[in-house]
C-alpha cells in the first residue's frame, strides 16, 4: 500500500525509506547552512550539479507535552513545510514534491490537517488525483478541510463520480459540508450533467443556510447552466443577493451553450455596465458567442478589450479567438493569435488544427500535429478528429488510415465520430466498399453521423443502390435529424426515383420535423444582412437583382453554363434555371459587390451546404469581378480567387 509499507515505498522511480511508527520522531530545526529547498532523501540521487557535501544530522528532541521548546520547533517546522508545499505546488515541481512527501512521512507530520490539505492539493494541481486519494486514506484523522481537499481534487481533475462518492462518504461520517465543499460537489454534478443530484445538493445547501453564500450560489448557477437548465440557472442568478464573476460567467456560458447568443451578449454588456471585473473564462465564453454567430466586428472589439485587460495571453481566451477568426473566414488573424500566445494548452492546439482543416490548409495541420508531439503535448480524441477531418477534405486516404491507427499508440480507442470521419474519407474518395467494410468492423452500433457520411459518398459517386440500402438502415434507427431525411430524399431524387423521394419527405412531415431553410448572410458595419433563395424583402432588392443580371451575362460570356441537375424538383428547364440563379449565397454576394469597397473580401456565411452549381458560379463571379469571395457552408470554407477555389473542387 502507498506509504504504509514498513520498509520502503515506491514514488515512481525513487524509493524512500520509511521508519516504523514507533521510531517516528519530530525533526530538528534545519541547520542555518542548510536551505529549506535542499531537503533530500538518501535514496534519491543528487543532481550532478549539486556539491557532494554531507551535513551530520542533529539529534532531535522527543515530542512531549512537557517540552514547550520542542513543541515550538515542531510548529515552526510544519509551517515551513506548508510554505514549501505551496511553493512547489505553484511551480508544479513533482520531483521536489515527492521528496518533501517522503520527509513528511518520516517526520510524522501526516497527522497535521494543514499539511495533509496542502499535500492533497499538491497532487491535485499536479494532475495526480489518485495520489491525492492515497494521501487522504493514509490520514488518520480527517477534518472537514481534508474532505474538502480530496473532493476538490476529484472535481478539478475530471473525476466527478469519485467527487460525488466522497461527498456521500463525508456525510455518512457526520461531517457537515461548508462553503468550500458545496462548490466542488456542484461542479461534479455539472460535469456529469446530473441535475437531479445537483438539486439534492442545492436543497442541502438551503437547509444549512449556505445557499446565500456567493461562492455556493455561483457554483449552483454554473451547475444548472451546464446541465442545460437555463431557467433554473437564471432564477438562482436573479435571487442571489451578491454576485461575483463566477456567477456572471456561468450564466453567460449557459446562454452560449443553449444557443441564446443575444441573451449572452446582453448579459455581458450588463456586467460591463455594473463594472464587474470579468475574467478569462468570461471573455472566452463571449468570444465564442461571437464566433458561433460570426460577429467579426464585435469579436474584434472584445479582442481589444482582452488586450486592455491583459487577458489576451490566456490560453482559454486564445482558443476562443482562434475559433472566432477561423469561423469568420479570417484564418490569417487566427494564426497571429496562435503565435502570439507563449503558453498554449491543448484547446489552443485543437482550435488551430480544426481551423487549418476547415480552410484547406492541410499540410499546415500535419505540421502542427508534429509540433505538438515535439513540445510534448499529448493529443486527445478531439486532436485526431481534427486531423482526420483534414484528411477527409483533401482526399488523403493513406494519411487518414495512418492517423486512425496512430490513435491506438496513444491509448485512444476510436469512437463513433472517428469512424464517421473514416467513412466520410473513404466515401468521398470513391472507396464505398471499404467504407462499408469499416462500418461492419465497428465495435459499436453505427450512428446517424456514420450512415450520413456513407450517404454523402453515395450521392457524390451516384451509387443509388447502396444509398437505398443505407436509407433502410437509417430508418431502423428511429427518429433522426432532418438532414439525414433530406440526404435520403436527395439521393432518390438524383436517381430519378421521385416517388421514394416524396415518401422520405412525407415521413419528415409526419414526424413534425421541418427542413431547415437555407440562409446566407453577410456582416456590414454593425448589421447582419440575411438572404433566402429568391428573397425580395431586402431594401436594396432592386440593386441586388440588377447586379446579378449584369454579372450573369458576363459569366455566360466567360463560359458559365448553369447545371440544373442540382434542382431536384420536378419542374421544367427554364424554371430550374430561374430557381438556381437566385440562391441565397448569390444574393448575398451581389449585396457585397454593391456595398463593400473593392479591396475588402466578401465573406458569406451559409447554414447549409453550398450546391454544386453555385460553387461553379462563384468561381466565375470571382474571376469576372476580380474580387476575393469567401463562403462558409455548414461543412468547410471555400476561398474563391481569380476563378479558383481553395478546395480544389474536392468537397
Amino acid at each position: 500500500m502507498f506509504l504504509r509499507l514498513p520498509k520502503r515505498c515506491r514514488f515512481d522511480s525513487a524509493y524512500v525509506e520509511v521508519s516504523p511508527p514507533s521510531q517516528i520522531i519530530a525533526p530538528a530545526i534545519l541547520p542555518s547552512n542548510q536551505k529549506a529547498g535542499a531537503l533530500m532523501l538518501h535514496q534519491i540521487p543528487r543532481s550532478p550539479f549539486q556539491p557532494q557535501t554531507h551535513t551530520p544530522p542533529s539529534k532531535p528532541l522527543p515530542i512531549t507535552p512537557q517540552n514547550p521548546l520542542n513543541q515550538s520547533s515542531v510548529e515552526h517546522n510544519y509551517r515551513n513545510i506548508c510554505n514549501l508545499l505551496l511553493s512547489i505546488t505553484h511551480s508544479r515541481s513533482l520531483f521536489k514534491g515527492l521528496q518533501l512527501h517522503g520527509h513528511i512521512v518520516k517526520s510524522g507530520f501526516l497527522t497535521i490537517h494543514l499539511v495533509c490539505h496542502h499535500l492533497i492539493n499538491f497532487y491535485s494541481k499536479s494532475q495526480l488525483p489518485h495520489y491525492s486519494r492515497q494521501v487522504f486514506e493514509e490520514t488518520p484523522v480527517k477534518s472537514s478541510t481534508t474532505w474538502s481537499s480530496v473532493i476538490s481534487a476529484f472535481a478539478q481533475n475530471e473525476l466527478p463520480s469519485l467527487a460525488i462518492d466522497f461527498f456521500r462518504r463525508m456525510l455518512d461520517n457526520g461531517v457537515r459540508p461548508d462553503d468550500h465543499i458545496f462548490p466542488s460537489a456542484t461542479k461534479a454534478c455539472g460535469i456529469l450533467s446530473r441535475c437531479d443530484i445537483g438539486q439534492s445538493v442545492h436543497s442541502f445547501a438551503v437547509k444549512t443556510g449556505y445557499d446565500c453564500d456567493v461562492f455556493v450560489g455561483s457554483s449552483m448557477v454554473d451547475m444548472y447552466a451546464k446541465c442545460g437548465e437555463i431557467g433554473d440557472a437564471r432564477k438562482m442568478f436573479d435571487e442571489m443577493p451578491d454576485r461575483n464573476v463566477v456567477s456572471w460567467s456561468g450564466m453567460i456560458y449557459g446562454y452560449s451553450q443553449m444557443g441564446e447568443d443575444e441573451e449572452a451578449l446582453r448579459l455581458f454588456k450588463q456586467a460591463l455596465i455594473e463594472d464587474l471585473d470579468v475574467n478569462d473564462f468570461t471573455f472566452s465564453s463571449v468570444v465564442r458567442v461571437c464566433g458561433n454567430s460570426t460577429l467579426l466586428e464585435l469579436g474584434k472589439q472584445i479582442h481589444g478589450l482582452c488586450l486592455k485587460t491583459s487577458y489576451d495571453s490566456s490560453s482559454f481566451v486564445g482558443s476562443s479567438l482562434i475559433s472566432l477568426y477561423s469561423k469568420c473566414g479570417v484564418i490569417e488573424d487566427a494564426y497571429l493569435v496562435f503565435h502570439e500566445i507563449p503558453i498554449r494548452n491543448l484547446g489552443m492546439w485543437n482550435a488551430m488544427l480544426i481551423a487549418c482543416a476547415q480552410h484547406a490548409h492541410t499540410e499546415k495541420a500535419f505540421d502542427l500535429f508534429k509540433q505538438m508531439e515535439g513540445v510534448g503535448m499529448k493529443p486527445n480524441f478531439i486532436t485526431f478528429l481534427c486531423v482526420l477531418y483534414a484528411c477527409s477534405h483533401a482526399g488523403l486516404v493513406e494519411k487518414g488510415q495512418f492517423y486512425f491507427e496512430l490513435m491506438k499508440e496513444y491509448g485512444i480507442e476510436p469512437g463513433a465520430q472517428h469512424y464517421a470521419s473514416m467513412v466520410d474519407l473513404l466515401g468521398r474518395a470513391g472507396k464505398l466498399k471499404d467504407a462499408v467494410s469499416i462500418i461492419k468492423k465497428m465495435p459499436m452500433e453505427p450512428t446517424e453521423s456514420v450512415w450520413g457520411a456513407l450517404l454523402t459518398g453515395c450521392r457524390i459517386h451516384g451509387d443509388t443502390e447502396l444509398a437505398s440500402f443505407v436509407a433502410d438502415r437509417v430508418f431502423e434507427l428511429g427518429p433522426v435529424s432532418s438532414g439525414i431525411h433530406v440526404l435520403v430524399s436527395n439521393a432518390y431524387a438524383a436517381a430519378g426515383r421521385y416517388e421514394e423521394a416524396a415518401r422520405a419527405r412525407k415521413m419528415l412531415r409526419d414526424q413534425g420535423v421541418k427542413k431547415e431553410t437555407g440562409l446566407s448572410w453577410v456582416e456590414e458595419g454593425n448589421r447582419i444582412h440575411t438572404f433566402a433563395a429568391g428573397d425580395r424583402s431586402h431594401p436594396y432588392t432592386k440593386d441586388i437583382y440588377k447586379k446579378l443580371e449584369e454579372l450573369g451575362e458576363e459569366m455566360e460570356r466567360a463560359g458559365y453554363i448553369a447545371d440544373t441537375s442540382f434542382v431536384l424538383q420536378e419542374v421544367d428547364g427554364e424554371e430550374k434555371n430561374q430557381t438556381i440563379r437566385y440562391h441565397s449565397e448569390r444574393l448575398a454576394i451581389a449585396f457585397g459587390l454593391i456595398s463593400f469597397p473593392p479591396e475588402r473580401p466578401i465573406r458569406v456565411m451559409k447554414n447549409l451546404r453550398v450546391c454544386g452549381d453555385c460553387h461553379t458560379a462563384i468561381k466565375f463571379m470571382s474571376k469576372c469581378c476580380g474580387r476575393t469571395i469567401i463562403v462558409r457552408d455548414n461543412n468547410r470554407f471555400h476561398r474563391f480567387e481569380d476563378g479558383n477555389c481553395s478546395c480544389r473542387d474536392y468537397w
